[in-house]
């Protein structure tokens, strides 16, 4: 089974852009994934192949039609049955490490792009797709969020890193941010790497690492920091103790 990317947009020279570069690029050259954008106005009957139109109720922007898109998704559908179907959204669920995970051990998804105000909502309710949001903000469409969760995943295939656990350590993989790092020279502008992590003593350098990344991500990410407190305070039948104060 070959990950593979179907891209349903607008803009399919956009893909793969800049993941067809570096790690991720040298891996679509040696056919460990693959990526499939699709042109969405094929899929428009009119002359001018129209996609959006203005938004009932009134407004600003247009909104995309639900009936192209149907018939784009139903298409991508029938030629990949059973693969997870996205749609990058700010009204999604967040993209989380462990959703990454998921997608990168399977076949490799169905994005669609959203563009001008949104997406018809009735598409939502007839097709099963599910909205994901890589952020709290707002970008010009759909394909720059789809191409940070490709990266996101291709980085994860077998092989594309170059050692099988660069991943296992990294920022979220145990629900916390990673440590910091440090390399040469020993010395820079009067800072120096700590001592710990030239000691050798390999327990050390474990314990030191380990309240690094407690002590960043209570100061960082708060939220991140009282997801992990409550998981570490869960009681193997399931209930959860009252942290310790």
């Amino acid at each position: 089974m070959t990950f593979t990317a179907t891209i349903l947009t607008l803009y399919p020279e956009m893909f793969p852009g800049p993941i067809g570069h570096s790690l991720a690029g040298r891996a679509l050259a040696e056919g460990r994934w693959h990526c499939d954008p699709v042109q969405i106005r094929d899929h428009a009957a009119d002359r001018h192949r129209s996609v959006d139109d203005t938004p009932a109720g009134g407004g600003a922007g247009m909104v995309m039609r639900a009936d192209i898109l149907a018939l784009a998704v139903d298409a991508a559908m029938a030629r990949r049955p059973d693969v997870p179907v996205l749609a990058m959204s700010p009204r999604g669920r967040p993209l989380t490490q462990a959703c990454v995970r998921d997608l990168a051990a399977g076949p490799g998804p169905i994005i669609l792009c959203g563009r001008f105000e949104g997406i018809d909502e009735r598409l939502f309710e007839a097709r099963p797709i599910e909205p994901v949001s890589i952020g709290d903000y707002i970008l010009s469409g759909g394909e720059m969020a789809a191409l940070t969760l490709l990266d996101a995943c291709i980085r994860l295939l077998p092989g594309v890193m170059g050692a099988a656990h660069s991943g296992d350590d990294e920022s979220f993989e145990t629900g916390l941010l990673e440590y910091p790092h440090y390399t040469r020279p020993r010395e820079w502008e009067g800072r120096t790497i700590p001592e710990v992590l030239r000691s050798g003593d390999h327990a050390a350098i474990a314990a030191w690492r380990k309240s690094r990344s407690e002590d960043d991500t209570r100061l960082r990410r708060p939220d991140l920091w009282e997801r992990h407190e409550g998981a570490r305070v869960q009681s193997p039948s399931g209930a959860r103790r009252e942290k310790e104060r």
